[in-house]
């Protein structure tokens, strides 16, 4: 896919489509210290990858936020829908990260059985029947990529949506704007 990663260090850095909305307000708060507004409802929805190494920097109430394995959505629609239709959402901010774990899952076939068979007391057939069955569903290949086909699919599911395809880099904490070409 044809890309651009965007670093955003000062305001004008945000794409104008973004400004002056819920996800330039995202950027704003996590990557230039913007203060924190108080919000009584959720103005975007927020999802990211369940890793622990991320955090953001946003006001309380601010988001509704799904975690799930490399930002894969595709198993949490009907949250995603209940964000939109029940909360009031118009923008999803679809974040993926580097050096994610969702990345290459069958390098880790063997720690994932294992850790299986030795933390959850499974019988190593067991694990590997659970790995094999549920290894594509998970996978996203390169996260960018993904990132980017995954908010192409929402786009076509909520084509009323702003859907903007973010990315966190683990070194420097930041977000960085995914500029599709």
């Amino acid at each position: 896919m044809d890309y651009k990663i965007l670093p955003v260090m000062d305001r004008q850095d945000i794409p104008d489509e973004y400004m002056d909305n819920p996800i330039g307000l995202l950027l704003e708060y996590h990557n230039l210290n913007r203060q924190l507004d108080t919000y009584s409802e959720a103005q975007l929805l927020i999802g990211m990858c369940m890793d622990n190494r991320k955090h953001l920097h946003i006001p309380d109430n601010f988001a509704y936020i799904i975690r799930s394995g490399g930002g894969n959505l595709r198993y949490s629609e009907f949250k995603v829908s209940y964000a939109i239709a029940i909360g009031g959402v118009n923008h999803i901010a679809l974040i993926g990260h580097n050096y994610c774990g969702m990345v290459n899952l069958v390098s880790k076939k063997e720690k994932f059985i294992n850790g299986l068979v030795e933390r959850a007391g499974w019988t190593k057939e067991t694990a590997e029947d659970h790995f094999m069955n549920l290894v594509l569903m998970h996978e996203i290949g390169n996260e960018i990529d993904f990132t980017i086909s995954e908010t192409h699919r929402l786009r076509k599911k909520y084509p009323k949506i702003t859907i903007a395809p973010l990315y966190y880099r683990l070194e420097d904490n930041r977000l960085y704007c995914i500029c599709e070409n």
